[in-house]
């Protein structure tokens, strides 16, 4: 049994490493400036150092630490690439599960419908814009996070070069702001897939009365033919072993001259593990792709005829959720609790932070069967 001085030698080893490491992201420990972390609890180094990002985020969750600015605190931690040292054995295991499971087959899919999409509409409501899109927005000309998420929108319309009367594919539609507007705007017949419950009921009304089918049903189970195909925010739910079957369903969706458009979160590097505190606690199964990743699996399937990197646009998405997030804060805190607001904080602060240092990114691809005859214009 170890004694009271020993314990506190090791205690005093983990906080000079931890404070080393910050160190080399211009962070200290204590310090005064907005990204530097003030510690409550001193056991959250032996914790942090022990169980890597798992164990910063429940600490952060816990109370044992906070920071005036935790996303410019995450910013400089990935661009000092100090996430890189996670403890070796935690990863390893993570690697082997990955490999041997599908986890994101058709029963696991279900786990991040509840736990993350069917929190209650009312909630994401008052995050989101008008047109509640909880995916990346488009800021070249915005002001506002309403005017880039229709500029997004229109975005995607213009790739897809959409026109009056076509029939159109969405997989994993979301709470219907991609259909609405296609219907309203581009006079487009739209057929969305959706797991979630929630979302479904609130799209099926969002776009009542418009050409607009909404399907609660697995992406898996689509078909048919189209004239244009897209999925927006669903590829990072996937996974790898997945990425072949989910294209190739949307390549035999595709009518012969059609285009497709692939809009995900992306890494930038080839990896088959999750950040292990979001796949607990935000997104169960979530795998970010790489492009190497969804190049491999569109061989034989596609020609890629686009490719456009907005992920810088998703900080100040990110960051304008949270301030939503935060001022309606008091009409759900008896509901969901100090925990869950830590948890959300940590989430949406943490993921400003990595768009913002371009540890991850947001790839728009557009996809044509056999080639666009004469070249593929590309649209900005």
């Amino acid at each position: 049994m170890q004694s009271v001085s020993e314990k506190s030698a090791e205690g005093d080893v983990s906080r000079r490493t931890v404070e080393e490491l910050l160190a080399e992201a211009d962070i200290e420990v204590n310090g005064k400036r907005p990204w530097d972390p003030q510690i409550h609890r001193v056991a959250f180094f032996d914790r942090v150092l022990s169980e890597g990002r798992l164990g910063l985020g429940e600490s952060y969750m816990d109370g044992w630490w906070d920071v005036q600015q935790l996303d410019e605190f995450f910013n400089r931690v990935l661009r000092a690439e100090l996430h890189s040292r996670a403890p070796m054995p935690k990863l390893l295991l993570a690697t082997v599960r990955a490999r041997l499971l599908n986890l994101q087959s058709p029963s696991r899919s279900q786990r991040v419908a509840k736990q993350h999409y069917d929190l209650g509409n009312r909630f994401y409501e008052c995050m989101l814009d008008p047109w509640m899109q909880y995916t990346c927005a488009y800021w070249k000309d915005a002001h506002t996070l309403a005017e880039a998420q229709e500029a997004k929108l229109d975005l995607v319309c213009r790739k897809l070069q959409l026109q009056p009367g076509e029939h159109v594919l969405e997989l994993g539609g979301g709470w219907g702001g991609f259909a609405r507007f296609a219907a309203e705007h581009y006079g487009c017949r739209v057929t969305s897939y959706n797991i979630s419950g929630e979302q479904v009921e609130y799209a099926r009304t969002f776009c009542k009365g418009l050409p607009v089918e909404v399907v609660h049903a697995d992406y898996r189970e689509a078909e048919g033919e189209f004239d244009k195909v897209l999925s927006i925010g669903i590829c990072e739910h996937i996974g790898v072993r997945n990425h072949y079957d989910f294209l190739s369903l949307q390549a035999r969706c595709l009518r012969k001259n059609g285009l497709m458009l692939l809009h995900t979160i992306g890494s930038n590097i080839t990896k088959t593990v999750s950040d292990p505190w979001f796949t607990k606690y935000i997104f169960p199964g979530g795998q970010l792709p790489s492009l190497k990743q969804l190049m491999e699996a569109s061989e034989e399937l596609f020609i890629l005829e686009d490719l456009h990197n907005i992920g810088a646009d998703y900080d100040p998405t990110l960051m304008c959720w949270f301030r939503n997030f935060d001022s309606h804060w008091p009409d759900f805190q008896k509901a969901y609790g100090e925990t869950f607001y830590r948890m959300w904080t940590y989430y949406l602060l943490s993921c400003a932070g990595a768009f913002r240092a371009r540890s991850i990114q947001l790839w728009q691809l557009v996809f044509s069967r056999d080639g666009v005859s004469g070249g593929y214009t590309p649209v900005r």
